[in-house]
């Protein structure tokens, strides 16, 4: 992956019609919940206070797209299912190259997506800016690191909601993870890493698991090194959770070679993993609606979380 500048492309130096604000908030009725009681753990400092930014100038499904920066208290906003709840939840990380979070594209626009399947959102707001890579001089990472302090979060955030499992009527057998871009990557590291402990505990709630029951990584990044074989810090193995991949072939910013070579570490696992691989769509599309057919996902995610036990088959 690219740095944010050169990844989406979406944040255009020097524009004086961008509207900035501080400190991102969900819509009314929903409350973002800090994931820490104090400081999270190995906080580093950030160039300024948290803010959004607006970019009206570039265009996606034909809505703009919310940029935050300058996270430091991580949270979690919980998004109720709407109608039938099927006891499945799923902690949704947006992308945006560890330097900004894509927080509505690859955030919020999925909670609805979600709660109006009858299932539980759980919207991660993750520390960025947080760049764990060493890049080269053609802006390939030669330095696969953990990306430790988002994946603590996650970690803590996994924890959370089983820990809240009754309070918010969720199955805590049915805890998946779904992430883009940068998402997809602590995906994929979540899904890999769930037994290493990257934080002290700090209460009750992380004696339980942090392993997803499923994943699903969109056009992630960071899995593939400049040889072609898996990053080591994602060591897949039988216990990874059954996985979901989508995938462009002219995604020019992560390559589609990162899809393809978890895809094939899963398989060599035996690994469930289904993975859709589309010829048009490039990179950061979330779910929004465009004339191309990856844009039909979403279908073919809920019709994988059903033969895989998370959420009943439509209409039954």
């Amino acid at each position: 992956m690219k740095p944010w500048a050169i990844a989406l492309c979406l944040l255009a130096a020097g524009s004086s019609v961008h509207a900035k604000t501080t400190v991102w908030q969900p819509v009314a009725g929903h409350t973002q919940i800090p994931i820490w009681p104090g400081a999270a753990p190995n906080l580093q400092p950030v160039p300024g206070p948290e803010t959004q930014t607006h970019n009206p100038d570039k265009l996606i499904g034909g809505l703009p797209m919310t940029a935050v920066t300058n996270v430091t208290q991580p949270t979690m906003t919980v998004y109720a299912p709407q109608g039938k709840n099927t006891g499945a939840a799923v902690v949704v990380i947006p992308g945006g190259g560890f330097q900004i979070l894509a927080i509505d594209l690859e955030g919020t626009d999925v909670c609805d997506w979600l709660t109006s399947r009858g299932i539980t959102c759980v919207l991660l707001k993750y520390r960025v800016p947080s760049v764990p890579y060493v890049w080269q001089s053609d802006s390939r990472p030669h330095n696969l690191s953990l990306s430790v302090p988002s994946l603590q979060d996650v970690q803590r955030t996994m924890r959370l909601v089983r820990a809240h499992a009754t309070q918010w009527h969720i199955d805590p057998h049915k805890v998946g993870v779904l992430g883009f871009s940068a998402g997809g990557f602590l995906v994929a590291e979540i899904s890999t890493n769930f037994e290493r402990r990257l934080y002290p505990p700090v209460d009750d709630a992380d004696k339980g698991s942090s392993r997803p029951d499923f994943a699903m990584p969109l056009y992630p990044g960071h899995l593939a090194t400049e040889d072609g074989k898996l990053n080591p810090n994602v060591p897949v193995s039988g216990k990874t959770p059954p996985t979901f991949l989508v995938q462009a072939e002219d995604d020019y910013v992560d390559g589609v070679e990162q899809s393809l070579v978890y895809y094939t570490a899963l398989a060599k696992a035996h690994v469930p993993v289904e993975m859709h691989l589309y010829a048009h769509g490039g990179h950061a599309f979330g779910l929004r609606p465009t004339s191309d057919p990856i844009t039909h996902w979403p279908a073919l995610a809920e019709a994988w979380l059903s033969t895989i036990g998370m959420i009943p088959v439509a209409g039954r």
